[in-house]
């Protein structure tokens, strides 16, 4: 079966093109299928996913998937949030991970209270009309460091410190970050969710 993905996110596709091989589901990027991305006007991950598959589906006549992820930091009341992939450009900088990652430090400096959340929101559609999307939710709770560690993932991996690791998703190997990851999380229950009611 093949599933257009809703995001242009190279990390993405790998990580759950990999997550869903056992499906025998073949995820292709909305960009290779020429589709502009969607407008994500809300609040929460769950509705911008939504938005984000039913324009996916609808645009390209395929089932879709889309990821709405973001980190939620505890001491900014939950925020980035859902302007997660924008946060620097609150601060001056450019979009870009790098960036992210330079901001998050520069405003969480004297910030005491590291808690943060990273979650990921799956939705899956059959088509842009479907009245019973597919719904997963992952969420790994952790600590900002206070400077960037390990060279692997992508996003906020560096500066996420899992403590039942002891290390920092950038750390882990691939297998076992995607095994336990927040997009890990919402992946496995995704497959399961497709297993009992697609296939």
């Amino acid at each position: 079966m093949k599933i257009v993905l809703a995001s242009n996110n190279q990390g993405k596709l790998a990580e759950l093109q990999a997550m869903l091989s056992d499906l025998h589901m073949t995820l292709v990027r909305q960009a290779d299928l020429g589709i502009g991305e969607a407008e994500e006007p809300f609040h929460t991950f769950v509705e911008n996913a939504l938005a984000k598959a039913r324009h996916a589906a609808s645009h390209s006549g395929l089932p879709a998937l889309a990821d709405d992820a973001g980190l939620c930091v505890h001491a900014f009341g939950g925020l980035p949030g859902v302007d997660t992939a924008f946060y620097a450009t609150q601060f001056g900088y450019a979009k870009g991970d790098d960036n992210n990652v330079r901001a998050l430090l520069e405003q969480m400096a004297n910030i005491t209270d590291r808690r943060a959340a990273l979650v990921s929101t799956l939705v899956a559609v059959r088509s842009a009309e479907d009245p019973e999307p597919l719904i997963a939710v992952g969420r790994v709770s952790g600590e900002i460091t206070r400077e960037p560690v390990g060279n692997q993932g992508f996003g906020f991996d560096p500066v996420m410190f899992i403590p039942a690791f002891g290390k920092t998703f950038a750390q882990l190997p691939t297998d076992v970050k995607n095994a336990n990851s927040h997009r890990g999380q919402a992946a496995r229950q995704m497959v399961a969710l497709m297993r009992e009611r697609w296939l």
